[in-house]
């Protein structure tokens, strides 16, 4: 059994089983009050699955402040509970529901960008072209930023269909790290993919009195 959090956009709880059955699935949308509502998020689904072996955790890209909400508390979840945690890269999360939705209606997938929204006038993305023998997103290119302004222009270039994305599924989260789980496989370290440093940084110490 799988739980799944990632808080890239807004907050997203769920679990699963090792071979994909849903068995909890709680979301807020907001894009703020991760802190707030991750709490409940959490106490909903573990009433359903109780018995965790996995924590997965979106690492993102995903802002400063968002992105270490989940990530801490999965962390310390994990923690409490002796499980080990799975890092997993939100935008591979996002690319496998589009691949599973797609294979669901007999679609074939071009190859794609998944975009999500960085504030500043930029936005994140992620190039991806069909699925591996693991069932996993074949992930062409990394995570990168780029200005609104030429990101089409970026895409048209890689031959990559754009798919922006305003929510991320804890669920596909949590199946992608049973996917990986089972393979064997690695997909994110444990850094997460902050879109940027923090604005807020360490006060200089006061200056002394001559």
């Amino acid at each position: 059994m799988i739980l799944g959090i990632d808080t890239s956009l807004g907050t997203a709880v769920a679990a699963i089983t090792r071979d994909g059955e849903v068995l909890a699935d709680e979301q807020s949308a907001n894009p703020l009050g991760h802190a707030e509502v991750i709490g409940d998020l959490l106490r909903r689904t573990t009433s359903a699955a109780p018995a965790p072996t996995h924590m997965a955790v979106g690492m993102g890209p995903g802002p400063f402040t968002g992105l270490r909400v989940g990530i801490a508390t999965a962390r310390v979840y994990a923690l409490g509970r002796g499980i080990p945690v799975v890092p997993i890269p939100s935008h591979d999360g996002i690319a496998l529901g589009i691949l599973l939705a797609d294979a669901l209606t007999a679609v074939e997938t071009p190859r794609f960008a998944v975009v999500t929204d960085a504030r500043r006038r930029e936005f994140a993305y992620s190039v991806y072209e069909g699925i591996d023998d693991d069932g996993l997103p074949v992930r062409i290119a990394d995570a990168a930023l780029c200005p609104r302004d030429e990101l089409d222009r970026r895409l048209a270039e890689g031959g990559a269909v754009r798919v922006d994305a305003t929510s991320v599924s804890a669920a596909m989260i949590a199946l992608v790290a049973a996917r990986a789980l089972g393979a064997g496989r690695t997909l994110a370290s444990a850094e997460p993919l902050y879109l940027r440093s923090p604005d807020v940084v360490a006060a200089h110490p006061p200056k002394r009195v001559s």
